[in-house]
C-alpha cells in the first residue's frame, strides 16, 4: 500500500480531545545526520513490510496450507492492527516519550518478524503479523513526530522531511523487488527475517543519536482503541468466514453482531471522552469527512489490486516472484512522478478537480486489469498499472492537503493520522469483502466438483479461479467508482491553503505543505 506519495505537513507535537496543546521546540542534537538515518530507516522498514509480504503470499500458502480465504489474514492481521492502533500509537509517543516509544515499537516489530519467519502454522504466522502491526502503529507516527522535535523549523526540517518521505515512498517499490529476490533465491521466511538485523541496528543506535523526551501529562484512550480494533477485526472475520461457512452460520452471525456492538460502543465512547482518539466534532467538516471517505474506498481498491494481482501473476501467468515484483514497477514510478506534478499545480487548480478525476482513473484501470486471463501478455498488465498509477498520483497529494486544511496546529497530527487510518482500515475491509466475492464466484463455478471451497488450493490457475479474480478486481473498480461519487457529491470547492491563516503565513504553510511529500502507508 505504500506505493503512492501524499503530502506531509510539518508535524507539531500534538494532543487530542480537549486537552491544551503543548508545542515543543525542536531538540538540539549533535548527531543530526545519524538521527535522520535512524528515523528514515525505521519508516522504511515499516513501509517495506506493507508490500514485501504480498509477493510471498503464494509461497506461504503452499508451505502452511492456507485456504483461499484464510490467506488474506496474513495481510489483514497486519493492516488491521496497524490502522486500528495508529492514532493510539502516536499518542503513546506524546505521553511516554518519543525516543522510548520508537525503540519499543521497533522492538515489537523486530521480535514479531523473527517469530513470523519461524512460523510452522497458520495461527502462528497470523499472530506474529498482528504483533508486527502493533509495533508499526507505534513506530511509524513516532518517527514522524521525531522529525519535528529533532530538527529546527526551516531548511533543516524540510530536508529531513524530504528524506523521510523518500524512504517512505521507496519502501513500497523496494518491498516488491526485495520480496521477489528473497522468495526466488531463498525462502518466503526471509521476507520477515530481513527486518531483524535492521531492527536490532536501529534499537542499538537510537539511544545515542535521538534526543530524549520525558513526555507530557495525558491519558491514553485504551477503551476506544480496543473497541474499534476488535470491532473491525470481527467484521473482517465475518466477511471472510461467510462464503465458506454460510451467512447464517452461528459464528458468522456472532462476528457481525459483535462487530456492530463494539463499533457502537466506540462511537459512544468517542462522543463523551475528553481524551478521545477520534473527537466526533472533528468529522463535522464536510470536506474533511468526504476526504476520509474517499481514502477509505481507495484504500480498499488498492489493497485488493496488490493482493489479487500478485497471486494472479505467479499462479495464472506463471511469473517468478522476482518477475512479479518487477511487473509492478510502473505503478510506483507513475504515482511518484504524477504526485510531484500535482504538488505544483494544486495551489492553482484546487483540490476538488484532482479528487474527481483521480478515483475515476483508478476505477478504469482496475476494470481494465480485471480482463486478464491465464493467456494474457504483460502489456495487458502494464497498461492498467499505468492508469491506476495516474489515478493514485492525482488523488493522494490533494487528499492529504484536504485532510490538514483548515485545522488548528494541535490537530494536524490527528488529521493526517486519520487519513492514514482511513487508508489502512479501508484496505482491510475492502480486501475482506472482495476475498468473499472471489470465493463466492469461484465456489459457484466449482460447485459440481468440490464440496467445500476450503478444500480448494491454488484456484487462480483454474478457470474458476480466474472468474473469482475478475469479480474481485471489478469489485475494487466499483469501490474506486464510489470514491469518485463521494468526491463529486460531498467535496466542495476550496482553497488548498487554510482560510484562517493570514496571507503571509498562508503562503508559508502552502510552500511547506505542497513541496514536502509523505507516503501514506497501506497498508500493503
Amino acid at each position: 500500500m505504500a506505493l503512492w506519495p501524499g503530502v506531509a505537513k510539518e508535524a507539531p507535537v500534538t494532543t487530542y480531545g480537549d486537552t491544551t496543546p503543548q508545542i515543543s521546540k525542536a531538540s538540539t542534537t549533535s548527531h543530526g545526520g545519524l538521527a535522520l538515518v535512524v528515523i528514515a530507516t525505521a519508516q522504511l522498514m515499516v513501509m517495506l513490510d506493507l508490500t514485501i509480504v504480498n509477493i510471498a503470499l503464494p509461497a506461504m500458502q503452499k508451505a502452511l496450507g492456507f485456504s483461499v480465504t484464510d490467506l488474506s489474514w496474513v495481510v489483514n492481521a497486519y493492516v488491521l492492527a496497524f490502522g486500528g492502533l495508529l492514532l493510539l500509537g502516536g499518542r503513546t509517543g506524546d505521553i511516554f516519550g518519543r525516543r522510548r516509544m520508537l525503540i519499543i515499537g521497533i522492538g515489537l516489530f523486530t521480535l514479531a518478524s523473527m517469530a513470523g519467519g519461524l512460523a510452522t502454522s497458520q495461527d502462528w504466522l497470523i499472530s506474529a503479523r498482528s504483533i508486527q502491526g502493533i509495533g508499526a502503529a507505534i513506530a511509524s507516527p513516532t518517527a514522524l513526530s521525531l522529525i519535528a522535535t529533532t530538527f529546527p523549523e526551516g531548511r533543516a526540517r524540510h530536508k529531513a522531511m524530504a528524506v523521510y518521505a523518500g524512504m517512505s515512498g521507496a519502501g513500497g517499490a523496494l518491498g516488491l523487488l526485495i520480496g521477489g529476490l528473497l522468495v526466488d533465491f531463498s525462502s518466503w521466511r526471509w521476507v520477515l527475517f530481513v527486518n531483524v538485523p535492521i531492527g536490532v541496528a536501529l534499537m542499538v543506535t537510537a539511544p545515542f543519536v535521538l534526543p530524549a523526551s520525558s513526555g507530557q501529562r495525558g491519558k491514553l484512550d485504551l477503551p476506544g482503541a480496543l473497541s474499534v480494533s476488535a470491532g473491525m477485526a470481527l467484521l473482517v472475520y465475518g466477511l471472510e468466514r461467510a462464503p465458506s461457512a454460510g451467512w447464517s452460520d452461528s459464528l458468522t452471525l456472532v462476528a457481525f453482531v459483535g462487530a456492530a456492538v463494539l463499533l457502537s460502543i466506540f462511537v459512544l465512547l468517542e462522543a463523551h471522552r475528553a481524551d478521545a482518539l477520534l473527537p466526533m466534532r472533528f468529522l463535522r467538516n464536510r470536506n474533511r469527512a468526504g476526504g476520509f471517505a474517499v481514502m477509505l474506498l481507495l484504500g480498499g481498491a488498492m489493497l485488493s489490486l496488490l493482493y489479487f494481482l500478485t497471486q494472479f501473476l505467479q499462479e495464472a501467468l506463471h511469473y517468478s516472484p522476482l518477475e512479479a515484483g518487477v511487473a509492478y514497477l510502473p505503478l510506483p514510478i507513475v504515482v511518484g512522478s504524477v504526485g510531484l506534478i500535482v504538488s505544483r499545480l494544486v495551489s492553482k487548480v484546487g483540490i476538488r478537480p484532482f479528487l474527481i478525476v483521480g478515483p475515476l482513473l483508478v476505477a478504469g484501470g482496475l476494470w481494465w486489469v480485471s480482463d486478464l486471463t491465464s493467456h494474457s501478455a504483460y502489456p495487458v498488465v502494464f497498461g492498467p498499472l499505468v492508469v491506476v498509477g495516474l489515478g493514485m498520483g492525482l488523488s493522494f497529494v490533494p487528499l492529504t492537503l484536504n485532510a490538514v486544511a483548515a485545522v488548528r496546529d494541535h490537530q494536524a497530527g490527528l488529521a493526517s493520522g486519520l487519513l492514514n487510518t482511513s487508508q489502512q482500515i479501508g484496505g482491510s475491509l475492502g480486501l475482506a469483502a472482495l476475498v468473499s466475492v472471489a470465493a463466492i464466484v469461484t465456489r459457484d463455478h466449482l460447485a459440481n466438483h468440490v464440496a467445500s471451497l476450503d478444500a480448494v488450493r491454488g484456484t487462480l490457475s483454474s478457470p474458476a479461479g480466474v472468474y473469482g479474480f475478475q469479480a474481485a478486481l471489478r469489485g475494487g473498480a466499483i469501490a474506486a467508482g464510489l470514491a469518485f461519487l463521494a468526491a463529486l457529491i460531498v467535496l466542495r470547492p476550496s482553497r488548498a491553503v487554510p482560510k484562517e491563516l493570514d496571507p503571509g503565513e498562508g503562503r508559508r504553510a502552502q510552500v511547506r505543505t505542497v513541496t514536502t511529500a509523505e507516503t501514506h502507508s497501506p497498508g500493503t
